[in-house]
């Protein structure tokens, strides 16, 4: 099993406390309100949001994922990390043993801050990673983190 690793910093305007309430602590309840287009509902299934629990993601219709299933390994509220692993999910896991991320929220000298992603792919027995789906997989992270930075830029009082 090969293991590849990737770092991705996404830097925002929006200060670290308001982004990690609202990408980590709340995306369940927040992103499928501002994206319905790309996802119908953020569900947990086991737990209530803390290290241990699982959340399913489950995707708008016509996508390329119905779902994705995670599990949160830490969270620290206090330090903005979490550590979460991709459990399940219905297209990649033909290659993918499993993915772990972890994601942690980076004061800058802006009054903003850098949301730091390290994803380690872990690929299932010689399998060889295709990079235009890691491609694909980090865009998505990407437009996700701009659509919360969108919606927090207009409304300054969420999440404060």
């Amino acid at each position: 099993m090969g293991v590849t690793t990737f770092t991705q910093e996404f830097p925002t305007l929006i200060a670290p406390s308001r982004m990690f309430k609202a990408l980590i602590v709340d995306s369940h309840n927040l992103i499928p309100k501002i994206a319905p287009q790309d996802i119908k509902s953020i569900e947990f299934v086991e737990g209530d949001g803390g290290a241990g629990s699982i959340k399913v993601t489950n995707f708008a219709e016509g996508g390329h994922l119905k779902f994705l299933k995670h599990k949160i390994d830490f969270l620290d509220t206090e330090n903005l990390v979490c550590k979460y692993t991709l459990i399940e999910g219905d297209v990649i896991f033909n290659k993918i043993e499993k993915v772990i991320y972890e994601v942690q929220f980076l004061a800058s000298s802006n009054g903003g801050c850098i949301c730091k992603m390290i994803s380690e792919y872990h690929a299932k027995g010689d399998v060889e990673l295709n990079e235009e789906d890691i491609k694909r997989g980090k865009e998505k992270a990407t437009g996700l983190y701009k659509v919360v930075e969108e919606f927090l830029l207009a409304n300054p009082d969420a999440y404060a």
